[in-house]
């Protein structure tokens, strides 16, 4: 009877650690990574693609679930030549797979921000971790004027085009523009600006380090994100503010799904952030997101970056953060409050 007991009681010790290493399992912590500004992934063939601004090349991670981030397969998949245009500062690149190949999209310049543009890469292996990417050239509108955070989608079987950019040559405001394109590496016609920061909280932002406060109000909206709820509604997010205020913020474009995406009129801002700062959960600046859906297909994800302190600014600090959202009766995303770092939460499902 003893050794049956014990035997019992061993049974319910493994099954009581099965359990847990079932619900450990099940579980995952914020961030990601300890750092990695303007995060970005695709899912394609079971597995998520991640990318981040590199500063100096353009790393892959490969993974089958993005809460398993740290341990992902990892590859530095292109470094500039030295010299070009587009040898320094490379910002938010973006992976697409379109029209059979693979696309990187990144912003660069050749050692000063005021030449910054965007640039694509060409890849014809279907594994993006093998085969070689390609420089393909420059993107850009006829006006050809500064460019950063550019980002690929499709709606209704056209390509569009979508970054933050000047309205003119000289370091004022950055506004988000839309241009529909010809192919995954050329533009067709010209931009049409869909917004500018308007509100009070689009609009923190003194340049950092200037001498003439008065003359160097730097104002920014930048890093559109196209987002499509379960009935095609389009939306573009978009973040607003200065990274370096820690006051940066998610804003949401709606397309009324009437007449044309270029036609600017046809276009919605909403007055108030949908996703900012929780002093209470130590999360500032959020923003420069994407998304995701689960591995099943079942849940909706953001991914973003933020920081632990109000004033780690636009440092390598930012690091990368995934949480779950829902949507509001109107079709609208609804991203809820930045969920604190260190606490386990729920992985996304399927995998």
């Amino acid at each position: 009877m003893n050794r049956l007991k014990r035997i019992l009681s061993l049974c319910l010790c493994l099954v009581f650690i099965g359990n847990a290493l079932a619900q450990s399992d099940n579980t995952f912590t914020n961030p990601l990574l300890p750092g990695g500004p303007d995060p970005w992934n695709i899912f394609k063939d079971g597995f998520y693609y991640y990318m981040h601004t590199g500063g100096d090349k353009i790393e892959l991670w490969k993974t089958k679930n993005l809460a398993d981030l740290k341990t992902a397969e990892r590859k530095v998949i292109y470094r500039p030549p030295a010299g070009t245009m587009h040898s320094k500062n490379l910002w938010a690149p973006e992976i697409h797979y379109l029209k059979g190949k693979w696309y990187v999209y990144y912003a660069a310049d050749g050692g000063s921000n005021k030449d910054h543009r965007m640039y694509v890469l060409e890849n014809a292996s279907q594994d993006p971790m093998q085969g070689e990417f390609v420089f393909k050239g420059k993107i850009a509108d006829p006006s050809d004027k500064w460019a950063i955070d550019g980002t690929v989608f499709e709606y209704k079987r056209k390509m569009y085009f979508a970054w933050s950019g000047w309205d003119s040559d000289e370091n004022r405001e950055q506004w988000i523009y839309i241009a529909q394109m010809k192919n995954p590496w050329t533009i067709k016609g010209d931009r049409v600006l869909l917004a500018k920061p308007e509100y009070v909280w689009e609009r923190n932002g003194v340049e950092p380090g200037a001498k003439d406060q008065s003359k160097a109000k730097v104002v920014v909206t930048e890093g559109p994100q196209a987002l499509k709820n379960k009935d095609g509604k389009l939306f573009l997010v978009y973040s607003a503010s200065g990274c370096w205020t820690g006051k940066y913020a998610l804003g949401l474009l709606t397309f009324s799904g009437k007449g044309k995406i270029l036609d600017a009129s046809q276009w919605s801002k909403k007055s108030t952030p949908v996703f900012s700062t929780s002093v209470e959960n130590n999360v500032f600046a959020p923003g420069h997101n994407s998304f995701f859906k689960s591995p099943d297909g079942k849940e909706d994800w953001i991914l973003y970056h933020a920081t632990d302190k109000a004033d780690e600014g636009c440092s390598g600090k930012r690091s990368p953060r995934i949480q779950k959202f829902t949507w509001n009766a109107d079709g609208t995303p609804n991203f809820g409050v930045p969920q604190k770092a260190g606490v386990p939460m729920a992985r996304p499902s399927g995998n």
